[in-house]
């Protein structure tokens, strides 16, 4: 085996200098994009509650569960009866609703 060459002091300060170049680089860089991130999982998270949502609405509907169009979570506002609830609203006028009279 050869005995090890010695590497010039000039290519030794370019290797530690670009070392140390990348590890700031790199801190920057992720404290540039760290909010970016936090934005998009929290736009994300926001938007699988509402899918949530609406499938378990959907697989109420799908398996005839209808506590949701009980009488007691319709209201009559001035002219037309609307439904109660926190993601759809559905406004019902007397002459289309199915439950005119109570």
């Amino acid at each position: 085996m050869a005995p090890p060459v010695a590497v010039s002091p000039l290519i030794k300060t370019a290797r530690w200098s670009a070392l140390l170049l990348g590890i700031f680089y790199g801190k920057q860089r992720f404290e540039y994009l760290k909010p970016i991130a936090e934005e998009e999982r929290r736009i994300e998270e926001a938007e699988k509650k509402a899918r949530e949502e609406q499938e378990r609405i959907y697989k109420q509907l799908s398996e005839g569960i209808t506590d949701t169009h009980s009488p007691s979570c319709l209201s009559y506002k001035g002219n037309h009866y609307s439904f109660d609830s926190e993601i759809t609203h559905f406004n019902t006028y007397p002459e289309n609703a199915l439950f005119t009279y109570f």
